[in-house]
């Protein structure tokens, strides 16, 4: 298509808007305005508006799901059940709307009522139900599995403030219950009708039966209920809608009122608030013993809760228990639900009264396991007595099942005492253990990564020896976005730009982005594509001065690091960075520097107090950098607070560099290089994770890789942890940490980094030290591509043009048919409904 045809397309591409249809929003969200919020048009706030508009939304996304419910039904189709302790929704207006094509209508007609829409999605607040990448990969998926059609239901918790709101107090990370539900949940739907009871603690004894069977009764001790709130999933193009339904925990009775009428009025209430805690935060502080048992109460209610749901919704449908594995396709998203592996034992011996070897055919065959972590210390383990206390008959199916699997493992490895340590579900060192990766691992038919370097790793290290015994059950499924929401929600000019240049079918089959190659030298597309990337800044510049009060150049290199704060992650490598390029500039302040902003974003989780300090030497470095006029405004930092949903779909549209720059083989996929290459930005980071495959499909000359690889860390890491050998060798280095060391950014208290400037000296476990020098030369190279102009846009418009891989539909595809063995509508495939309506 030639160039001029492009732009003459990106004129005409809104089509005309049905005026029935427009009346037709109008009256519903008037009708709720009225109706259900009680108010007049004259009275209503903007949140009031906000809600009506969803909830008329709602409306229509309700219908689809019924008959979406209904289908797979009279079907009698496989089911798909997604457990994760985390689901980062993020706002649901704007992407559910957006889903059902409604965009352009809703705006139309909220401006006809006098309302702006971007004012009523910034009333909605970003359901923060996840941490970071494992939550929005769980969001991602939910989305895909609609859009593919698979009968889906995701499981979580419904927290009550979920994450943290973080304030940046000083410098300073400071923490804040995140209010989510203040003002109510239009999406959800209260489900007081399916509640089931979640038993704790207590006894077990072996009670045999009028026909001589032993079976075990376990008598607990406390029981809380879970009661079920439903959230629609639309697919894309509101086709096909699934359910997320999280769980809320309650007493089963509210008040003991005779020990009301005692007086002891908190007594009283006293294991209602032990119930409702469960629920209360994400991821309580495990430091304390009452930490760890509120974590580990959360997984098993969550996971009961679910099991429970989903074979009596089996039941209903099926009639008997035994076809479980063959309508139901059950995901561990990670590490927290592996209690589904006893669980699903429990229920089926116990409730359903199975034999033992019948009912673990049909766990193996139902349970699939994704692992999303290298780190040996992020596989939860439980003290065998806490476990014990909480969970006494689980313990005792754990102590039956590691019976025939360590039995196993003398027949594969006889007399190996070592390997029957390695593999036993209870780790006798330092303190009796269970570990629960190799609970899922035992207790799945697969086992998968989420990167093809993450997946060979898991092999070679934290599941090696599992691997041995059960050999090919670990697969691999590279992470996936989806780009609905990533792009063409978050980036709409971009989206009008590769609509134009690729065809409208581009929407429906992302594959059809590879078209944009043929546009990758033209310079009236790269002045289009540039023209779309500087009002992105011009958006996130706006947003970084009215939050930080610092004022950035539009023009300047945005260059970007948003993620969890881990040291893993090497924040800290990229500060050490910006201190040495901070030294160069104030060295030669007249030579022709590129402009840069270093933005950076992420939360610390709240007892990781190295995180929290790496995050106050960031925002003490801005502050004496910001303000150092030497310097003629040639480099800006800037921390964004309370980083989620919301606000990646701001900075990633922006991004022009984006930093991935985890140690080499410890950052399992990644998902946010996604989401910033797909939007244009240049990637510059390590041979880890999902980096790899990017660079496989990008092209190595589109992306900036340095550092050592995993083996070599690995080696090095054997040699000690000592960096003095590397930091005598780098006078950039040397220079950066004696800044910090000697409180050239913290006047106020010249000591308060030097554990930082230590541990860079003499503990370089992640390698921030050792990595520095191919870092900063990797920088140069990238200061060097930005003064090309037209090569750096070419390499941003292929990076775009070459991402099409990393859908999260492809993704959802290869689970379907490589784990679940369930069917999906292809991408390029209408499904029924939109064939009836052609």
């Amino acid at each position: 298509m030639p160039v001029q045809s492009v732009f003459e397309k990106l004129q005409q591409q809104q089509p005309p808007i049905d005026e029935l249809a427009l009346s037709e929003i109008k009256s519903a969200i008037l009708a709720k305005l009225t109706l259900v919020i009680g108010k007049a048009a004259t009275q209503a706030t903007k949140h009031d508006w906000y809600k009506a508009s969803a909830l008329a939304l709602r409306d229509r996304i309700v219908h689809r799901w019924l008959v979406s419910e209904k289908e797979s039904y009279d079907a009698g189709r496989k089911r798909v059940y997604y457990l994760s302790l985390e689901f980062l929704i993020g706002r649901l207006f704007t992407d559910a709307l957006n889903n059902m094509g409604l965009l352009a209508q809703y705006a139309a007609a909220l401006g006809d009522l006098g309302v702006g829409l971007n004012d009523l999605r910034k009333c909605e607040p970003d359901a923060a139900l996840g941490n970071g990448g494992l939550g929005r990969l769980a969001a991602c998926f939910m989305e895909s599995m609609a859009t593919l059609e698979i009968p889906a239901f995701g499981y979580g918790i419904r927290y009550d403030y979920g994450l943290f709101r973080q304030i940046i107090n000083h410098g300073w990370q400071q923490e804040f219950p995140d209010e989510w539900l203040s003002f109510g949940n239009p999406w959800e739907l209260q489900r007081p009708e399916v509640v089931y009871q979640v038993k704790f603690g207590g006894s077990v004894e072996q009670v045999t039966d009028a026909k001589g069977l032993t079976r075990a009764v376990w008598t607990p001790v406390e029981t809380v209920q879970a009661m079920a709130y439903d959230t629609p999933i639309v697919g894309w193009r509101g086709e096909h809608v699934n359910a997320l339904r999280l769980w809320s925990a309650r007493a089963p009775d509210p008040m003991l009122i005779d020990v009301f009428n005692t007086g002891d009025y908190l007594g009283a209430t006293a294991h209602e608030a032990r119930a409702e805690a469960i629920c209360k935060f994400l991821y309580p502080n495990d430091e304390s013993a009452a930490g760890r048992e509120l974590r580990l109460r959360q997984e098993y209610f969550f996971v009961s809760a679910s099991l429970q749901d989903l074979i009596q919704r089996h039941l209903d449908s099926d009639g008997q228990i035994r076809s479980l594995a063959k309508r139901a396709a059950i995901q561990l998203n990670d590490t927290h639900p592996s209690l589904a592996v006893t669980e699903l034992m429990r229920l089926l011996v116990d409730v359903h009264h199975l034999r033992w070897d019948d009912a673990w055919q049909i766990t193996i065959a139902t349970l699939s396991y994704t692992n999303h972590t290298l780190l040996p210390e992020a596989l939860e383990t439980w003290p065998l007595d806490l476990f014990e206390r909480t969970l006494p008959r689980h313990l005792q199916i754990i102590y039956r099942i590691n019976e025939a699997h360590l039995a196993l493992a003398e027949v594969r490895c006889p007399g190996d005492i070592e390997f029957r340590a390695s593999v036993s579900l209870i780790d006798e060192r330092g303190g009796r253990r269970v570990r629960m990766g190799h609970l899922a691992f035992i207790g799945s038919h697969r086992i998968n990564g989420v990167s093809a370097m993450h997946s060979d790793l898991m092999q070679e290290t934290v599941f090696h020896d599992l691997n041995h015994l059960y050999p090919g059950r670990i697969t691999n499924k590279t992470n996936g976005i989806t780009f609905r929401r990533w792009l063409t929600l978050a980036n709409p000019g971009l989206t009008n730009l590769v609509r134009a240049a690729c065809g409208d079918e581009v929407l429906d089959d992302p594959t059809q982005l590879q078209r944009l190659e043929a546009f990758a030298g033209d310079s009236a597309f790269q002045q289009q594509f540039r023209s779309v990337k500087h009002r992105n800044k011009i958006a996130l510049a706006r947003l970084i001065s009215e939050r930080n009060g610092v004022r950035i150049d539009p023009g300047a290199l945005f260059d970007v690091q948003i993620k969890r704060i881990h040291e893993y992650k090497r924040q800290l490598l990229n500060v050490l960075e910006t201190v040495a390029l901070y030294h160069a500039i104030k060295d030669e302040p007249n030579r022709d520097w590129v402009p840069r902003v270093k933005i950076f974003a992420g939360k610390a989780a709240a007892s990781y107090r190295y995180a929290k300090l790496i995050i106050k030497l960031i925002n003490d470095i801005a502050e004496v950098i910001n303000n150092d006029e030497s310097i003629g405004g040639k480099l800006k930092v800037v921390f964004l607070a309370d980083y989620n949903v919301s606000l990646a779909e701001v900075i990633i549209p922006a991004a022009d560099l984006s930093e991935q720059i985890s140690t080499a083989g410890m950052e399992a996929s990644g998902t946010g290089n996604m989401k910033l290459a797909l939007n244009g930005a240049l990637t510059i980071g390590t041979l880890d994770g999902a980096n790899i495959e990017i660079r496989d499909h990008v092209g190595a000359e589109n992306i900036a890789i340095f550092g050592m690889e995993a083996l070599e860390v690995v080696a090095r890491r054997a040699q000690g942890l000592d960096a003095n050998d590397v930091v005598s060798r780098s006078p950039q280095l040397a220079r950066a940490i004696r800044a910090i060391d000697a409180g050239a950014f913290s006047p106020d208290d010249p000591a308060r980094f030097a554990s930082v400037a230590h541990a860079l000296r003499h503990l370089d476990h992640y390698m921030v030290s050792a990595d520095f020098d191919s870092y900063y030369e990797a920088q140069r190279g990238i200061d060097a591509r930005w003064r090309a102009g037209s090569a750096w846009t070419r390499a941003g418009i292929l990076n775009v043009a070459r991402m099409a891989w990393f859908s999260s539909d492809r993704t959802i595809r290869e689970y379907a048919e490589d784990i679940w063995d369930v069917p999906t509508r292809h991408a390029t495939q209408p499904s029924p409904a939109r064939r009836a309506k052609g």
